[in-house]
């Protein structure tokens, strides 16, 4: 009788334990009959189980791993059968799935549901380039070898062109998007609706419509109320914008693909990856060349932008001791980067005391033009605020809106003295800005 439960045989691999089964697959820790003893994963199809509809779904999941190649999506070895299966060998994951992670940790810190939500959209623009839609994205579908998420099990995948649709249900209602649910045409966006329904659960633990029926769960989708953050939910601005807008019910105003690759929260610019380090080795040199000239704000500017590269490198290192010596280098140039920061704020301060008079003269010689004596009284602010030391976003909202209206002023006035001083407030401004820029990239990214 146990003869029965005992995994399939394959010429070049031995079969051991069961990792799990779905409708009509099973897949199987394997590791070949070798020297080397590699470990894969084997998804084991019966093809009594098929019918016309899972022969079309393996055949297009077979053919889309065959030509996708990427480090965020598993890797499709090869492929076998015989009289009763079909076997796909495919890239062994040691890490298991995010589902098991989430429940594991009950929640993921913002930080690490970013990191991951980084390799998600790299693996997901991948596709989005080739046309390719997953439509059965969710945790048990993302594996994990080590800290690197891949995205597996391509059986409900299809080549969508952006103007294509679909009606046809796929994928698990959890984490389906509502125009799916209710059985309306589709097309590719559902996929973000699902990377949101990931990110939710990642972050507090449950998915937004969390049910204890299929029926519950279905009145919840088709409802019209707009998807909340739990109550006292922490999270930045950035992270729940986009949490709202991937959970738009409506597709035609849910975030766009492109909207999504290019949000501040998934920032794949500066996701931790091979080329992280490189980057930031590159800006540290200009930092430092700029800094030995002494031009102090471009200096921190550069500084800031290497740490930017340098905090994903150090994510991205496995090597625990070159992960530790890296640390000890940013923390040299955090330590130099605060030091110009002062030495920036104070070159400032001389230069606020030189430009009083300037500025108060144009003050006189601008009452006849409202908007441009309001701008002034916008930077006067300013400088009042960081003079008792409030060095805050407000202060640079200040600034900038000021340096706005100076800009359009400038534009408009006609040669003369008047225009001569404007001219020095606007390239005072420009600095200024960029100062305080440079320093509030320098906290995000310390803190």
């Amino acid at each position: 009788m146990a003869a029965s439960f005992a995994p399939p045989r394959l010429a070049d691999f031995l079969l051991t334990e069961k990792l799990g089964s779905g409708t009509y697959a099973t897949v199987y820790k394997a590791f070949r009959k070798t020297d080397n003893r590699e470990a894969v994963a084997v998804k084991v199809v019966s093809k009594r189980s098929l019918n016309k509809s899972s022969v079309e779904n393996l055949l297009t999941e077979i053919e889309i791993l065959k030509t996708v190649r990427h480090p965020h999506i598993v890797h499709l070895k090869d492929f076998q059968w015989d009289s009763e299966n079909i076997y796909l060998i495919l890239e062994w994951c040691s890490g298991g799935d995010l589902s098991s992670s989430i429940r594991s940790r009950r929640i993921l810190p913002e930080g690490v549901a970013r990191r991951f939500l980084q390799q998600i959209a790299c693996a997901l623009k991948f596709l989005h380039e080739k046309n390719i839609s997953h439509l059965d994205l969710k945790p048990s579908n993302i594996l994990l070898s080590g800290t690197v998420l891949k995205l597996a099990d391509f059986g409900f995948a299809q080549y969508m062109s952006p103007w294509d649709e679909q009606s046809s249900l796929r994928g698990s209602p959890l984490y389906m998007a509502p125009e799916m649910v209710c059985r309306r045409q589709y097309d590719s966006r559902v996929d973000l609706w699902s990377v949101g329904v990931i990110l939710y659960e990642a972050l507090f633990g449950r998915a937004p419509f969390a049910s204890r029926s299929y029926t519950e769960l279905e009145e919840k989708i088709r409802s019209d109320r707009a998807i909340e953050l739990p109550p006292g939910a922490r999270v930045s601005r950035d992270c729940r914008d986009l949490l709202l807008r991937l959970l738009d019910r409506d597709p035609d105003s849910r975030i766009s693909f492109d909207e999504f690759f290019l949000h501040p929260f998934v920032d794949l610019e500066h996701m931790p990856c091979a080329e992280s380090l490189g980057n930031a080795k590159k800006l540290v040199l200009q930092a430092v060349q700029k800094d030995q000239e002494g031009e102090r704000t471009a200096a921190l500017s550069l500084y800031c932008s290497a740490l930017e590269h340098f905090v994903p490198a150090i994510h991205y290192e496995t090597d625990r001791q070159r992960k530790e010596a890296l640390r000890q280098k940013v923390n040299q140039y955090v330590s130099r980067a605060e030091e110009l920061k002062a030495l920036v704020a104070s070159d400032n301060k001389i230069s606020f005391e030189n430009a009083k008079s300037s500025r108060d003269i144009l003050r006189e010689m601008s009452r006849d033009k409202p908007r441009l004596f309001a701008a002034l009284d916008l930077a006067a602010a300013a400088v009042a605020k960081e003079e008792c030391g409030m060095e805050d976003h407000d202060t640079l909202d200040l600034y900038q809106q000021s340096l706005g209206e100076l800009l359009l002023a400038l534009a408009a006035e006609s040669q003369g003295r008047r225009r001569e001083l404007l001219h020095s407030e606007v390239r005072r401004g420009s600095v200024t800005v960029g100062s305080h820029s440079s320093s509030a990239s320098l906290q995000r990214r310390t803190s």
